[in-house]
């Protein structure tokens, strides 16, 4: 048998760049390798690092970040259209006004601020959600979204297309998941929060993931409704995406 592509591209700028290809979706096919890529932010790669992901042949890039990210680190691959589908990050907002209030910045509340900022890319975010499938749907041409530590946005609009794509729950959780073996730390000369805290905001939790799918529930009755309602997913284009990216 054929040995499968490797998911972790190892390099050194970045530590979070996955494929999404080999899991099993509807009706026994797999997602295809080498077309669908979740990662960190590109804007740290070595040349090493650039010579791997270009001959990855990746055309697209779909950058989550909000407009100040992106300005500190802009994405260094070059022959790549890099498309903005800015979500503001809300988190160091949410600790700011935390400590303006007088509350501690303890494990538990920064807890609970993940698992709202995963509530609100249901309630706030959808919409840039789908344009990312627009761009999906558009060709299959190899892409790549991200946004700052490929976790947060990176991780729910991951669940969002494996979910499309007929990939089981308990899967997706999984592939979320593989960011605490693979993503590292940023070295911080100074913070706010203890490392018990940090370790909450740069890791992810099955808690996070299932704030938002609990949301897509509640709000919704179920992903799929919430995939054709709010992402825009018809049945018409649900089969397309399957045909672009799903293999026997």
């Amino acid at each position: 048998m054929q040995t499968p592509p490797t998911r972790h591209l190892a390099l050194q700028g970045s530590t979070n760049f996955r494929d999404l290809g080999g899991y099993a979706g509807r009706d026994g096919r797999s997602v295809r390798w080498r077309r669908l890529f979740r990662s960190d932010h590109l804007g740290a790669l070595s040349a090493s690092d650039i010579a791997t992901v270009s001959a990855l042949g990746l055309a697209r890039v779909c950058d989550l970040r909000g407009a100040q990210e992106r300005t500190a680190h802009p994405c260094v691959l070059p022959g790549v259209t890099v498309i903005a589908l800015p979500i503001e990050p809300t988190v160091v907002q949410g600790l700011q006004s935390m400590l303006a209030a007088g509350q501690a910045l303890t494990v538990q509340a920064t807890t609970a601020l993940m698992e709202q900022t995963y509530r609100d890319f249901v309630h706030d975010n959808s919409a840039r959600f789908a344009e990312l499938f627009d761009h999906l749907l558009h060709d299959d041409t190899p892409l790549v979204f991200h946004c700052t530590a490929g976790k947060d946005r990176t991780g729910f609009a991951a669940a969002l297309i494996l979910s499309a794509l007929g990939v089981p729950r308990p899967v997706i959780e999984q592939d979320y998941l593989l960011t605490n073996t693979h993503y590292r730390q940023p070295h911080l000369p100074s913070s706010m929060a203890s490392q018990e805290v940090l370790d909450v905001l740069w890791t992810v939790q099955p808690g996070f993931l299932a704030a938002a799918l609990q949301v897509v529930d509640a709000d919704y009755g179920g992903i799929e409704a919430y995939l054709e309602k709010a992402i825009g997913l018809a049945a018409p284009a649900r089969t397309r995406l399957e045909q672009m990216y799903l293999v026997r």
